[in-house]
């Protein structure tokens, strides 16, 4: 095992046991269904000495846990913060030297606007041994269990997943530059910025193009909306959408495949 490399994949096929010191494994925990989670996630939060998790994750995971595992509440919702990020990054380092392994369990993939990256750079300054196991995003899981198809011939041959908020609590920029291509646009963190969002594309001209709000996405509880940029606002209204919500906008919208067992109807159509 290369112990120099930040994140060695062929390190990372091998989990670190529960008696191991000072080493932390980020992990991906799904978009919310408890059974989109891969076995290498599982096995690392059998192992885990610590677990870390945040707000977006089915607590129903826990259970794989040891019985002798410590589990820290450490999610961030909207306008709520169980802890501040500088202090996850030093409750990382503090419990991976104290305890031995810790499992930072994440909503969706830890790279994809999950602040991963930042934690095992942070974690790497102060010798540990770190991990990643990749998760599925809810960016391209909610769409599909609505029956969405980010891509699809002759509708899109590309998507842009995008934050709608940034550091600065602003809408990204690229969302504009986004509005302006044929592309299917995911935007995570967005309902707040909603109103901005439909101007944008509105000033493109694309009042008619298709919409699709999906809340607690492959939950039991999931509620969607499904409109166009000119009808989305009076939808969210009816349809009471607020956050965690996912928002997709492009012609892929209207292509949706019919799915039986996972897909429930919405009612408001096209």
């Amino acid at each position: 095992m290369n112990k120099e490399k930040s994140i060695d994949n062929k390190a990372a096929s091998s989990i670190p046991s529960s008696g191991s010191k000072g080493r932390l494994t980020v992990v991906g925990a799904g978009p919310g269904d408890v059974d989109l989670i891969t076995l290498k996630a599982i096995k690392s939060i059998e192992s885990a000495d610590v677990i870390l998790y945040d707000a977006l994750i089915n607590e129903a995971l826990l259970k794989y846990a040891s019985s002798s595992a410590e589990l820290i509440f450490v999610g961030k919702r909207k306008g709520c913060y169980a802890f501040q990020q500088e202090q996850i990054n030093e409750l990382i380092v503090s419990k991976a030297k104290n305890h031995g392994h810790v499992v930072r369990l994440k909503g969706g993939d830890p790279f994809i606007f999950g602040r991963g990256a930042e934690e095992i750079d942070y974690a790497r300054q102060f010798g540990l041994e770190t991990f990643v196991v990749p998760g599925i995003s809810s960016a391209v899981a909610v769409p599909a269990y609505l029956g969405i198809p980010l891509t699809k011939r002759n509708a899109s041959e590309s998507f842009w997943v995008i934050t709608g908020t940034t550091k600065n609590h602003q809408l990204s920029s690229d969302v504009a530059l986004a509005a302006k291509s044929t592309a299917t646009v995911v935007i995570l963190m967005g309902m707040g910025k909603l109103s901005e969002i439909v101007r944008i594309f509105s000033e493109e001209n694309k009042q008619d193009t298709a919409i699709a709000i999906i809340q607690n996405g492959t939950k039991e509880n999931e509620n969607a909306g499904i409109g166009t940029i000119e009808t989305i606002s009076d939808i969210v209204a009816e349809k009471e959408l607020k956050n965690p919500a996912i928002i997709v906008i492009g012609d892929v919208v209207k292509k949706r495949a019919v799915l039986t067992s996972i897909y429930k109807e919405v009612n408001q159509e096209l």
